[in-house]
């Protein structure tokens, strides 16, 4: 089965996009594009540095409810952007748990907590602890781990694969990962406003009941994902069975507002025909 839907990619206003999806015994029903080009990821690495954090975890290095972060934050505070840090500053805004306060330094501090627990720069923690079992071999989170990872969709759709059936982590710690935490919580979400509430997992945001949203307006409220402001973006949709990746090397405005729904909507189609 090859998706014909993956083809709209081909109307987007950008110089080279690829696409893929994937269901969750890997099964890649169709792509679209370079598929084994890089693209810069933007803050499609967070997903991918929040489940190294999350392998960290599980081999006991860090706790999810251990101070990290500004004082009075944890390790899940910063997963789920409510450590109360500003966006791109290292300056606290708000107490932690109040607000949804989308931080690339919240994920920068974790990157910086967990290479203190392991004693292995961030990187290479998350190369050897994500990448290399995944065989994601064309994939570096070098610099910051909130918004300098490079990727390329035959690398992610392992990835999105690994998320919807999990072997790397225990499936119970990814079905938090995709859990509302601290429920209720107010916030902006990038390029889209104020939502109420603002919903976000560990290092995934969740679709739930948002308006406006890049997903699609017949994505299930579970799907849950990324979005980055480099023209990329990674969904899994547990009602649909599948994932969608999607990269590309415009940034992120209104052309990604206005083509991106309706090509997730064309793609749940066809997966549902």
């Amino acid at each position: 089965m090859s998706l014909q839907s993956l083809a709209l990619i081909e109307e987007w206003p950008v110089p080279a996009a690829a696409a893929a999806v994937v269901r969750a015994d890997g099964t890649v029903l169709g792509t679209h594009g370079p598929v084994g080009r890089p693209f810069a990821l933007a803050s499609v690495t967070k997903p991918l540095a929040a489940y190294a954090v999350l392998v960290a975890y599980e081999e006991g290095a860090v706790e999810l409810d251990e101070p990290a972060g500004p004082e009075g934050s944890t390790v899940r505070h910063l997963l789920a952007h409510t450590s109360g840090l500003a966006f791109d500053e290292h300056r606290v805004t708000a107490p932690p748990g109040q607000r949804r306060l989308y931080s690339n330094a919240g994920f920068e501090q974790l990157g910086d907590h967990v290479a203190k627990a392991t004693e292995i720069p961030f990187a290479e923690y998350a190369r050897q602890a994500v990448l290399e079992p995944l065989g994601m071999t064309s994939t570096a989170l070098d610099g910051s781990p909130a918004k300098d990872g490079v990727s390329t969709v035959e690398d992610l759709v392992r990835f999105a694969a690994e998320v919807q059936a999990p072997r790397l982590l225990d499936p119970r710690t990814v079905a938090e990962m995709m859990s509302v935490q601290y429920p209720g919580t107010k916030g902006v979400l990038p390029g889209y406003g104020h939502q109420s509430p603002n919903d976000w997992g560990l290092g995934f945001e969740i679709r739930d009941s948002k308006s406006p949203h890049w997903t699609g307006s017949s994505s299930s409220p579970r799907t849950f994902g990324h979005f980055g402001q480099s023209g990329t973006f990674l969904w899994v949709d547990p009602d649909a069975g599948a994932a969608c990746v999607a990269l590309a090397d415009r940034a992120f405005g209104p052309w990604a507002t206005e083509a991106w729904p309706p090509f997730t909507d064309a793609v749940l189609a066809e997966l549902r025909g």
